[in-house]
């Protein structure tokens, strides 16, 4: 079991923030602080993460001892993580749809790859079937907030031969909580220091370290549990 803090934009283009952002997310209980490569990157927009930056948060992450993950959102954002030598990679919903081809060449690398599927509306899965140990897929929904009425798609169980884990857009915790209770592996949730901040629209949806550190000390009991009454498959 594995908790995600998606800082993405979430630092509002202060990268000191940033830096606060992954301490806190390590106290919390995140085993991952996860960034967004290749999205709003200019160098006059509020994600532009170049290689010096991109190798400093990389070091900030050694220090504080949590892992560092990206959304590989394009070409460019892809050497990036080749600079500072991510040991796997997301890809996010959108990439998904928009950009099959990037998606591929992230796969062919043969590292583990999260692959979300909040835009996906096909049968089937769109790169072959999860593999358990390269390929795996991530449930979400891609509304920003997700209503819980939204939610009745969810994976009745969590595998390593279906859906692996779960990307929240919900307020609070509790989406999280019920993909756990159904067997997810792997939960990423959006993480602030400043739910009012409208810099990002994600602010909003995500949570507090407080809140961070519920979901880490209810989630992994409750998934230790779930593997006593079904091991995961």
């Amino acid at each position: 079991m594995e908790f995600i803090a998606e800082i993405g934009l979430n630092h509002d283009g202060n990268f000191d923030l940033a830096r606060e952002l992954i301490r806190q997310a390590k106290l919390a209980g995140a085993d991952v602080a996860k960034f967004q490569f290749g999205w709003r990157c200019k160098p006059d927009e509020i994600n532009c993460i170049d290689a010096d930056r991109a190798a400093q948060l990389k070091a900030w992450c050694d220090y504080v001892g949590i892992e560092m993950l990206a959304s590989i959102i394009t070409e460019e954002a892809m050497d990036l993580a080749h600079h500072i030598n991510l040991s796997r990679y997301k890809i996010a919903s959108r990439t998904v749809i928009d950009k099959p081809a990037l998606c591929e060449r992230i796969l062919a690398e043969g590292k583990p790859t999260y692959v979300s599927l909040g835009m996906w509306d096909k049968k089937g899965f769109p790169f072959g079937e999860p593999d358990g140990k390269i390929l795996h897929y991530i449930y979400c929904r891609s509304k920003y907030p997700t209503a819980p009425g939204d939610m009745a798609a969810m994976p009745g169980r969590f595998h390593s031969r279906g859906f692996h884990g779960y990307s929240d857009h919900m307020l609070g915790v509790e989406g999280c909580l019920l993909a756990i209770a159904r067997g997810a592996r792997y939960v990423e949730k959006h993480f602030t220091l400043n739910k009012a901040s409208q810099v990002i629209r994600d602010h909003v949806l995500s949570a507090t370290p407080a809140e961070f550190r519920q979901l880490t000390e209810l989630g992994r009991p409750l998934s230790q549990l779930v593997d006593l009454m079904e091991p995961p498959s």
